[in-house]
């Protein structure tokens, strides 16, 4: 018996998984699962773009004083913003016509909903995924900003929330090359003393990296470095669901594999307390409006929508290794 509600049907099966949707794309990815983890993952109402609050100098004001003596009033500036822009991503599920007769059956129809809702959620996923590690160049500038743009290799200069690190030291991340700083091109034998370089540079006070991110060639260096019974993780490492080792008191984690996006032979050492995946809340992964239908086609489509962007609010307390 053919199905007369299948536009209904279609809209109610979208956004009965958008929620799922939302929640495997943070599967998907370990510094997504991280941000989750830590409550960084932000839906967010609206705004022109994204704004983050961030400290970028001590209190002026702090001094020691004896009896009457008299003290510093002087208001400090100490808070400034960084501003990101909001990124547009969609994928379409279409049917036309003649599949719309073959799939009449409400059992059929269920199989072309399954089939195609998969995969444009699959395709969202790895294209998120992916553009984790982009520097925000792709698509004529309309991709996300990822780890190649907000921990760059190019430290001191670049445009980052708009501020310009070249004018701001202290929105300028850690960038360690293995030949320029040490000399030599990272090997089983020196990825320790390598990672033990990066890492002392990384730490204020109580705060230090909490995630590492590798590509394949990375990891590898770094597993081989380790004798057997250093081969361990953490139950928290195994709750990750990637390839999880430990260093110091952070993850060490495969984001490599096949189809890897990270780039090659790059370590990212990241304090994910100054990260966050920020989505609008009424356009995360959900179905865009109604549907549309084609003017010379015999056909609908309909859209899964997503604006936001990944921000941070501390760039100094980030740092790549990676091979140059």
């Amino acid at each position: 018996m053919p199905s007369p509600n299948l536009s209904e049907l279609v809209t109610t099966t979208l956004r009965e998984r958008a929620d799922d949707l939302a929640d495997n794309i943070s599967e998907n990815n370990a510094l997504l699962k991280r941000l989750k983890k830590k409550g960084n993952i932000w839906l967010v109402d609206g705004g022109r773009n994204i704004t983050m609050p961030l400290e970028y100098a001590e209190n002026s004001t702090f001094m020691y004083y004896d009896g009457y003596e008299q003290l510093n009033i002087t208001p400090s500036d100490v808070i400034s913003a960084a501003e990101y822009e909001w990124k547009q991503a969609a994928v379409s599920i279409s049917m036309s016509g003649k599949e719309k007769l073959m799939n009449a059956g409400k059992n059929q129809v269920i199989n072309w909903l399954t089939t195609r809702v998969s995969n444009a959620e699959k395709t969202m996923m790895n294209n998120i995924g992916t553009d984790i590690y982009s520097d925000g160049t792709g698509t004529s500038g309309k991709q996300i900003g990822g780890l190649q743009l907000l921990v760059a290799n190019a430290n001191t200069t670049g445009t980052v929330g708009g501020i310009n690190a070249a004018n701001f030291a202290f929105w300028q991340n850690t960038e360690i090359s293995d030949a320029t700083d040490f000399g030599a091109t990272a090997s089983t034998s020196n990825m320790g003393a390598f990672m033990n370089s990066t890492w002392v540079l990384q730490c204020r006070g109580n705060e230090k990296p909490d995630l590492i991110v590798c590509d394949n060639a990375y990891y590898r260096l770094y597993l081989e470095s380790l004798t057997p019974n250093q081969r361990f993780t953490t139950a928290e490492s195994a709750e990750l669901g990637f390839h999880a080792l430990k260093y110091q008191t952070a993850d060490v984690v495969l984001d490599g594999g096949i189809g890897s996006a990270a780039p090659t032979r790059t370590m990212y050492m990241l304090n994910t307390d100054y990260l966050r995946f920020v989505s609008h809340s009424d356009r995360n992964f959900v179905p865009i409006g109604d549907d549309r239908f084609s003017t010379n086609q015999d056909a609908f489509v309909k859209l899964i929508g997503w604006m936001g962007n990944l921000v941070c609010s501390n760039r100094r307390l980030q740092a790549v290794l990676r091979n140059a």
